[in-house]
């Protein structure tokens, strides 16, 4: 009796987590589909040895990059950047550990978000061609829209 409500405990959270996972894929189906959409990680704390790095999903939205964390379920981004605020400070390579925490290959790209309450720089780690693209994007702002 007992061996049997184990099995069945074991299949209920068998079920559960295959349900949690394809609900983290359909998200990021939904997510990606409308396009203009790229990996790129987020540095959500400031702190040394690399800390503070979150994996995300970075979608155009309009005049504004909508930033999602990948390991959650919300379908409201974590971070809007709009584009009319956003300043390119420097990019670089990641150093020490920080490599290990964005993906491999990726640059990291120092902005300044000027429509911020604080004005903090905010760093993102993204693939050399999706800084191509990022950059084109910031630059790209349509006529009449102040540049800061």
């Amino acid at each position: 009796m007992t061996l049997i409500l184990v099995a069945d405990a074991a299949a209920a959270v068998l079920v559960l987590g295959l349900l949690a996972i394809g609900l983290l894929l359909a998200r990021r189906r939904v997510l990606t589909r409308r396009g203009g959409t790229f990996d790129c990680s987020l540095r959500l704390r400031e702190g040394s040895h690399g800390n503070g790095w979150v994996l995300g999903i970075g979608r155009y939205a309009g005049d504004a990059l909508e930033w999602y964390r990948v390991f959650s379920y919300s379908m409201r981004p974590r971070r809007a950047l709009p584009r009319a605020g956003l300043q390119v400070l420097d990019r670089r390579s990641p150093t020490g550990i920080e490599a290990f925490s964005v993906l491999a290959g990726s640059v990291v790209v120092r902005l300044r978000d000027g429509d911020g309450a604080d004005g903090r720089p905010v760093e993102l780690a993204m693939s050399p061609d999706s800084l191509t693209g990022f950059l084109s994007w910031v630059e790209s702002a349509p006529p009449g829209v102040p540049r800061r």
